[in-house]
């Protein structure tokens, strides 16, 4: 029973995991391809520390793969929309 339910967190972690990252494509998009600012600079650089901390503790810490991948995407994730973000306001 045990096993079973490892299982499906494991899963189930793994599509949040997947789903966060792929809710910050719109944004990616808008600023990449529209040059539309759509992000907000300074809850990107909270954000993008704060990824950075869970990464880094799920990769020295507690060393788990599947936890080193869905932190380490969602911190290049966010550090993606945050570069894009300053370099958007550099140019305008």
């Amino acid at each position: 029973m045990t096993t079973i339910l490892y299982t499906l967190l494991s899963v189930a972690y793994a599509a949040t995991g997947v789903i966060g990252v792929l809710a910050y494509w719109p944004t990616i998009r808008d600023l990449y391809h529209h040059k539309k600012k759509s992000a907000n600079i300074s809850s990107y650089v909270l954000w993008t520390w704060t990824t950075c901390i869970a990464f880094l503790y799920a990769l020295f810490i507690i060393p788990d793969t599947l936890l080193i991948l869905a932190s380490g995407f969602q911190f290049l994730a966010c550090l993606v929309v945050l570069m894009l973000s300053v370099n958007l306001s550099r140019d305008k």
